[in-house]
């Protein structure tokens, strides 16, 4: 099967898991009533205004984020040359989490809406931070200076976030909430500017995958070939921060997809970039529809915050991973 007819059943069945996502939940709404929602809405029913309103909000921001935090992990690892690097190595989880505890207990946030900035502006300043650091020293960037950059950075921001949490309790069902991930009471028009933004990241994650695999090839073959390998790893660095910056300002800590999905399409597509990263993002937003759907019906009329649902399916992925050791590429 060629790479371009996987691509367009994956597009089916993205398609598919988004019908499904406007079909389920606490309120289970028949094919019928969707189509009907979009050809003909009625803003008496309570079934149309749920589909349009709240459940294709929902459904849009998993598949953005989901592709989003695929993308960026796939960047990642290629950056970093480790199969085992995903987003949160550049510190984007930390900062954003840190910037919320702050925004609420300095200017008393209180709601999701208001909280997205916060976030976006702490993963962006935790990513820039991770870069600086790691272009300190002699000679170019290295993948080395990255990680431990982006370690230090987790650490120091983690631990900023325990501090003011000991001075502010109130703040703490905000970053549990925050740290299990939800695609809930997010207001669409308020995303938008986020949406675009993750959407923005991965048309240049699109069109940077020839030179990400010309960099793969080692960094005298990327210098004999003519290409500015500490300009590509700038690009892939701010492609990085500007996906999984958004995903963690409109979801929250959501792990292992940034981790896991990369994996999944070397193993069933190709290690070329320019199939990898199309198909990280549509297996991306794949996985996360299918986690939210899940999420919501689990311990119904409750539901599980779709950050633990994605744990519990990447962790032993995770573990399986780290017992191969398996070589990136």
């Amino acid at each position: 099967m060629s790479n371009g007819l996987k691509l367009w059943i994956a597009g089916v069945v993205l398609l598919m898991s988004g019908v499904l996502s406007l079909a389920v939940g606490a309120t289970w709404i028949p094919l019928s009533q969707i189509v009907a929602a979009f050809a003909h809405p009625d803003p008496l029913s309570v079934s149309h205004v749920l589909v349009t309103t709240t459940r294709l909000s929902r459904t849009l921001m998993a598949v953005a984020v989901g592709a989003s935090l695929a993308v960026a992990g796939a960047l990642m690892q290629a950056l970093t040359r480790n199969p085992l690097a995903s987003p949160g190595l550049f510190g984007i989880n930390a900062g954003a989490t840190f910037f919320i505890i702050l925004g609420s207990s300095l200017f008393s946030l209180s709601s999701p809406d208001a909280w997205l900035w916060c976030a976006f502006m702490g993963a962006a300043v935790a990513g820039c931070l991770v870069w600086l650091i790691g272009n300190m020293g002699q000679g170019s960037l290295s993948p080395l200076r990255i990680v431990l950059a982006g370690a230090a950075m987790a650490a120091l921001f983690s631990a900023f976030s325990q501090a003011l949490l000991v001075v502010n309790q109130d703040g703490l069902d905000t970053v549990l909430f925050w740290l299990a991930g939800s695609l809930t009471e997010r207001s669409l028009s308020v995303a938008a500017p986020l949406l675009l933004c993750g959407v923005l990241g991965l048309f240049g994650a699109m069109l940077l995958a020839g030179q990400v695999n010309v960099l793969n090839a080692g960094e005298e073959i990327a210098t004999g070939l003519g290409q500015r390998t500490g300009l590509i790893r700038l690009l892939m660095s701010v492609l990085v921060v500007c996906l999984a910056g958004s995903a963690v300002a409109l979801a929250g800590s959501i792990g292992f997809i940034g981790l896991l999905v990369p994996h999944m399409v070397r193993k069933g597509l190709s290690i070329d970039h320019r199939w990898l990263l199309p198909g990280c993002a549509l297996l991306g937003a794949i996985v996360l529809l299918l986690a939210d759907t899940l999420s919501r019906v689990l311990i119904l009329p409750q539901e599980v915050p779709v950050g633990v649902m994605t744990a519990l399916f990447g962790a032993p992925f995770f573990i399986l991973l780290a017992r191969r050791g398996g070589r990136y590429g």
